[in-house]
């Protein structure tokens, strides 16, 4: 459970009130043990780059007036990843995987979003968050995650999903959930409190344990390349709309299952490319960053993880020479 919620963190990066932690603090919080992966994002180390498309049906334009909504075929530089800090960690060891978009329209404007596959986050608040990674790493202290999930009863739900969750055998099958809340506002000028997801059009196979402990240490990555190489993959986007009353700060809280929904476009993955030479190497997929027609909403985690991304940017890209680049278009 603590694994998982730890790889999550990266996703939702953690509250920046300056009399509990900075940016920099908290990503320092983030390495394992032996130290950071050099040259690598300070969590969600591991993962591939892949180019696409997003096939927009022109059906988000009830909801936005972002250009991104408008029919049409948009360029989009993606990265599979596995939730953890550690860059050589086996796939199999991981709870989380992730999705990092960037997609671009003619007009010059990017939407980027960082999705992982829980339903709902670990905790309420980003400082509950933070107060999760402390306890998980009092090794000394035996009661430490007994007193924090006392405090923050909300985690035994995503406990609960960690130890139940199916693990599929290929990205291609995984659900990815954005589960922060943003605004829409349409060509009318009126406000839709919203989250996203992409849902798979390959159905899921489920590994059983047993054989998941058999698979080599990247066999995601191989596996999402030969699959991409032998025809493109996709992903069904579905937008999600708030009721008034539904809580939009707290990413601990999914939605009713009957709100509203638009299916607004498809998420084609057409070449999967080796992170060292990818282009998603040096983009932040910091989920600030969105056209007009998109912003943030009352949810305090977008702004956390902006703030948090920005620092391990800085330093990643400070340390590319441990991190070399490689003989291009060798999949692992």
């Amino acid at each position: 459970m603590v694994g998982g919620g730890a790889a999550a963190f990266a996703y939702t990066a953690g509250w920046l009130t300056p009399d509990r932690l900075t940016p920099g603090g908290l990503v320092t919080a983030l390495a394992p043990p032996g130290g950071p992966a050099l040259g690598h994002r300070r969590n969600h180390a591991k993962g591939i780059c892949f180019t696409g498309s997003f096939e927009s049906s022109g059906a988000g334009t009830a909801l936005s007036k972002a250009h991104v909504f408008e029919k049409g075929s948009y360029p989009v530089v993606g990265r599979f990843n596995v939730g953890t800090p550690d860059a050589t960690a086996a796939d199999s060891s991981v709870r989380v995987r992730g999705l990092g978009l960037q997609i671009t329209t003619p007009d010059g404007a990017e939407w980027r979003t960082a999705m992982i596959d829980p339903p709902f986050f670990a905790v309420a608040t980003p400082q509950a968050f933070y107060e999760l990674l402390v306890a998980s790493g009092k090794k000394d202290d035996p009661d430490a995650m007994k007193t924090f999930a006392a405090a923050h009863p909300e985690i035994g739900a995503f406990g609960a999903w960690a130890k139940s969750a199916p693990f599929t055998e290929s990205y291609a099958e995984v659900r990815f959930n954005g589960l922060n809340s943003f605004v829409f506002t349409d060509a009318s000028g009126a406000d839709h409190i919203v989250r996203w997801s992409l849902a798979p059009a390959a159905a899921p196979v489920a590994i059983p344990a047993d054989e998941l402990a058999k698979q080599p240490p990247d066999f995601l990555e191989q596996e999402i390349a030969r699959r991409v190489a032998s025809g493109p993959q996709r992903w069904t986007m579905t937008v999600t709309v708030a009721n008034p009353g539904d809580p939009t700060a707290d990413p601990s809280k999914a939605w009713p299952e009957d709100r509203r929904t638009i299916e607004v476009g498809t998420l084609v993955a057409v070449k999967v490319i080796p992170e060292p030479n990818g282009p998603c190497r040096e983009i932040n997929y910091d989920p600030t960053v969105l056209p007009d027609g998109m912003r943030t909403s009352d949810d305090p985690f977008p702004a956390a993880r902006s703030a948090a991304y920005s620092v391990s940017y800085n330093r990643r890209t400070a340390e590319e020479k441990d991190y070399p680049h490689t003989a291009e278009g060798k999949l692992p």
